[in-house]
C-alpha cells in the first residue's frame, strides 16, 4: 500500500512538474510501469506504458575518427589563431597535455567552455580534401529528445553532413546537409526546418543557415529536433498528445528520431573566401569544443530504467518483455504477438503486456487489468468461436493462439475497435481528416473523418486548392469573398455560354 501511494504521488509530481515546465524537455515522460490497485477481486497490478527519462547521452557513447590519425599533434604543428588567421604561432602537441587536443575533449565537462577542444591536423596537404568522419556509437538503440548541438572552436565547416544509422553502423542515411552553397555542394536547393510542415517533416534538407566563415557568433550547428516536434505539438510543445498520437501511428516518424549511431562528416573546413589561401594553409582545420546529444534508451515503452554496465546500455524490462530494447516477450509469455507499448490514451498509455502462453496455462486464470482486453474464455480453447467482428478481423474464428487476428488499423479482443488515426466505417479506415493533424483548410469542416466539406471556392482532399484553378480562370485575388473570386455558379454560366455559342449557326 505504501509503495502504491509513493508511486501515485511520484506520478502526480511528474505530471505537475511537466505542466510547470514552459518548454518540455522530453516527448513523453512515463516513469511508472505498474501500480497496485484494488478491485472487487482484490489487489491487482495495473500496468502502464513507461520509458526512461531523457538524459545527456554523450556520457555513454564511444567516438571513432576516420582517418584515425587526423587529430593534430603527432607530429607537433603550429596553427593560426581564429581571431587573427595570420598569427600562426599556436601549437598542437599530442605529447604535452596542455597542448594536446584529443577527441575526448569534445565531450568532457570543461568542454562546455571553449578552453578545451578536439582539433584536426591543418590543411597542409591542400588541394587534397581535408575530410574527417566522427562516429558516435552507443551499441544501443536510443531515441533523440532534443536538438543535436555541435559547437566549433574553429569556424563552422563550409560543407558538412550529419548522418544516422539504425543498424549499428552497417548502413547510413543522411539526417541533414550543411553548406555555404547547397546547390554547388550537394545539388540541393537550400531550406530551413521552418520551410517544412507536418507532411514534409521527414524531408532531408540542405541548410545554409549554419555554414559561415570566421565570425564570433558562428560557431554552433543545430539539428533541430524540437522544431520538428513543434509541427505536431505547437510552437511551445504544449499539445504533446498530438505528437504522441503521431508517434504511435506513424512508424516512420518514430524511426526518424531513433538512432544507434550518429556520424558527422566534415567535408570542407571554413574558408571564408572564394579561394583557399595556399600561402597560409595552417589557418584551415576543424576544431570542436562540445557536442550535445540528449535522448533516452529505446525500450519500446516497456521499461523505466536503462542501466549502464560494462560499457553497455540495457533496458530493465517490465511487462514480461525481454531483450536489449524489450523487443520480445519472455519465454512462456508469448500468448499473443509482442507489441510495443502505446502512448495512448493520455496520460497513462497502454502497456501491451505480454501474457502467458496457452501451453503454460493450467486452469484458466481470472484475467483483470494485468492483461487488458483478453477474456478467459478466449484463452481456454483456441478452436472455439471467438465471435470476431467480420469487418475488423481477417478470419471469423480464433487463430492458433486463441485470438482474433485484426486487420490493419483495427484492435480490440473482437477486432471491433480502431487504432488512433482510424475511424470505423464498415471496418476501420484511415482518417482523411480530423481535428488534430489533418485539418481541413480554408474554412472547410471535417465530416466523420472521411471527407472535408469545403467552401464553394475551394476543392481538394483538404480544401487546399482553389476550385477556379481547375478551369484556369483564377485571378490574382481569387478566393472566397475576394473581387476576383469565381464561384461555381459563374463557372457554370460561363460553361453554358460557351456551349450555346458553339451551337449557334
Amino acid at each position: 500500500m505504501y509503495l502504491s501511494r509513493f508511486l501515485s504521488i511520484h506520478a502526480l509530481w511528474v505530471t505537475v512538474s511537466s505542466v510547470m515546465q514552459p518548454y518540455p524537455l522530453v516527448w513523453g515522460h512515463y516513469d511508472v510501469c505498474k501500480t497496485q490497485i484494488y478491485t472487487e477481486e482484490g489487489k491487482v497490478w495495473d500496468y502502464m506504458a513507461c520509458q526512461p527519462e531523457s538524459t545527456d547521452m554523450t556520457k555513454y557513447l564511444k567516438v571513432k575518427l576516420d582517418p584515425p590519425d587526423i587529430t593534430c599533434g603527432d607530429p607537433p604543428e603550429t596553427f593560426c589563431a581564429m581571431g587573427n588567421p595570420y598569427m600562426c604561432n599556436n601549437e598542437c602537441d599530442a605529447s604535452t597535455p596542455e597542448l594536446a587536443h584529443p577527441p575526448e575533449l569534445m565531450f568532457d565537462f570543461e568542454g562546455r567552455h571553449p578552453s578545451t577542444f578536439w582539433q584536426s591536423a591543418t590543411w597542409k596537404e591542400y588541394p587534397k580534401p581535408l575530410q574527417v568522419n566522427i562516429t558516435l556509437s552507443w551499441s544501443k538503440t536510443i531515441e533523440l529528445t532534443d536538438n543535436i548541438v555541435i559547437t566549433f572552436e574553429s569556424g563552422r565547416p563550409d560543407q558538412m553532413i550529419l548522418e544516422k544509422s539504425l543498424d549499428y553502423g552497417r548502413t547510413w542515411q543522411p539526417y541533414q546537409y550543411y553548406a555555404t552553397d547547397c546547390l554547388d555542394a550537394f545539388h540541393m536547393d537550400p531550406k530551413s526546418v521552418k520551410d517544412l510542415s507536418q507532411h514534409t517533416v521527414l524531408e532531408i534538407i540542405c541548410t545554409e543557415e549554419y555554414s559561415t566563415g570566421y565570425s564570433t557568433n558562428s560557431k554552433i550547428i543545430h539539428f533541430e529536433i524540437k522544431d520538428r516536434f513543434a509541427f505536431f505539438a505547437g510552437p511551445r510543445l504544449r499539445n504533446m498528445a498530438s505528437l504522441y498520437g503521431q508517434l504511435d501511428t506513424t512508424k516512420k516518424l518514430r524511426d526518424f528520431f531513433t538512432v544507434t549511431d550518429l556520424r558527422i562528416r566534415l567535408l570542407r573546413p571554413a574558408v571564408g573566401e572564394i579561394f583557399v589561401d595556399e600561402l597560409h594553409l595552417a589557418r584551415y582545420f576543424y576544431a570542436i569544443s562540445d557536442i550535445k546529444v540528449r535522448g533516452r534508451c529505446k525500450c519500446n515503452l516497456h521499461a523505466t530504467v536503462c542501466v549502464y554496465d560494462n560499457s553497455k546500455l540495457t533496458c530493465e524490462c517490465e511487462h514480461n518483455t525481454t531483450g536489449p530494447d524489450c523487443g520480445k516477450c519472455k519465454k512462456n509469455y508469448q500468448g499473443r504477438p509482442w507489441s510495443p507499448g502505446s502512448y495512448l490514451p493520455i496520460p497513462k498509455g497502454t502497456a501491451n503486456t505480454c501474457i502467458p502462453s496457452i501451453s503454460s496455462i493450467g486452469t484458466p486464470p481470472k484475467f483483470n487489468r494485468i492483461w487488458p482486453n483478453i477474456s478467459s474464455l478466449e484463452v481456454s480453447n483456441p478452436k472455439q468461436e471467438c465471435y470476431c467482428n467480420p469487418l475488423g478481423s481477417i478470419h471469423d474464428r480464433c487463430n492458433g493462439s486463441g485470438f482474433c487476428e485484426c486487420k490493419t488499423g483495427t484492435t480490440g479482443p473482437k477486432c471491433d475497435e480502431c487504432l488512433p488515426g482510424n475511424s470505423w466505417h464498415y471496418g476501420c479506415q484511415p482518417n482523411v481528416c480530423d481535428n488534430e493533424l489533418l485539418h481541413c483548410q480554408n474554412g472547410g469542416t471535417c465530416h466523420n473523418n472521411v471527407r472535408c466539406l469545403c467552401p464553394a471556392a475551394y476543392t481538394g482532399i483538404l480544401c487546399e486548392k482553389l476550385r477556379c484553378e481547375e478551369s484556369g480562370s483564377c485571378g490574382p485575388d481569387s478566393g472566397e469573398g475576394s473581387p476576383g473570386h469565381c464561384s461555381p455558379w459563374l463557372l457554370l454560366l460561363a460553361l453554358l455560354g460557351a456551349l450555346l455559342g458553339s451551337a449557334s449557326p
